[in-house]
């Protein structure tokens, strides 16, 4: 499953002039048309959704709540809606920037604990949704670190119990141990 394998991968962003990274710690997977928890479920397309009916390598970027903009890989063939939400990285590069990004006086856990920080605190808004993952704005690569097995772990997603017996999947993959996880497993 690409949610697993996006584990320990690190997103880089190139925004005005500012580049900032952090490796992928957490993440949930969402499987289009048929999972109750995505936002194309039943086959709904909108403007909202229709990035996630491009290619994989898309970048599906959406506004929730009224305050955070929440940053998603898709991961499927062009029209199979298919996305990877990066809930947690732990902060490599540009630690300063993310400080000033999320209005934060020093780094803890938080920067970068959760969906909606990781986005503020990387530079990544709702401009960037459709966005060429393998360009050099955002994009995603990898470094000589491995994950033991015995450190990968799954549980259900957060925050879609209005998904019925979807929410039940073990599609939230995460680092063990690893302290900008957003939330212990349930």
């Amino acid at each position: 499953m690409i949610a697993r394998e996006l584990l320990g991968k690190i997103i880089v962003t190139n925004i005005d002039g500012i580049t900032t990274s952090g490796r992928i710690v957490e993440t949930e997977t969402y499987n289009g048309i048929t999972d109750k928890a995505s936002h194309a479920y039943g086959g709904r397309r909108t403007n909202r959704t229709e990035p996630m009916y491009a290619r994989a390598a898309t970048a599906y970027v959406y506004f929730c709540y009224g305050m955070h903009h929440l940053f998603n890989v898709v991961t499927n063939e062009k029209d199979i809606p298919h996305a990877v939400l990066v809930r947690a990285v732990e902060p490599l590069e540009g630690i300063e920037d993310m400080l000033v990004r999320t209005g934060k006086k020093k780094l803890d856990f938080t920067l970068t604990k959760g969906p909606g920080n990781v986005a503020k605190a990387l530079g990544i808004n709702k401009l960037h949704t459709g966005l060429n993952l393998l360009s050099d704005t955002i994009f995603i690569g990898e470094d000589d670190y491995n994950i033991e097995e015995t450190k990968i772990a799954s549980s259900p997603r957060i925050g879609v119990a209005y998904a019925a017996e979807d929410a039940l999947l073990l599609y939230r993959f995460f680092i063990k141990g690893n302290l900008f996880v957003s939330a212990k497993p349930r």
